[in-house]
């Protein structure tokens, strides 16, 4: 368990509910404490341009709008061209 506590926003957009607690828990006792969730990839967007994180986790194959889409139209908007983004694929 890390005593750090790292102040950056990351957004977790993954549709399976198990992958997704994983990826939280393991932030989490990594020091970082500001996490928010999307599970599926038209969420993940409202939510990027909304709260604008640091680093975006994107799972590629998700519901209602796949993760390249969503990369895409993330992108196309001004407030979405600064994240950092990390592509996650089963």
């Amino acid at each position: 368990m890390s005593n750090m506590k790292y102040s950056q926003k990351i957004l977790i957009i993954e549709d399976e509910i198990v992958m997704r607690k994983t990826l939280v828990d393991n932030l989490r006792a990594s020091g970082f404490e500001n996490i928010l969730i999307a599970g599926d990839g038209e969420q993940g967007l409202q939510t990027a341009l909304g709260e604008k994180p640091d680093l975006i986790l994107l799972d590629i194959v998700m519901p209602k709008m796949d993760g390249m889409t969503m990369l895409k139209k993330l992108r196309e908007d001004p407030r979405g061209k600064s994240p950092k983004i990390i592509l996650l694929t089963n």
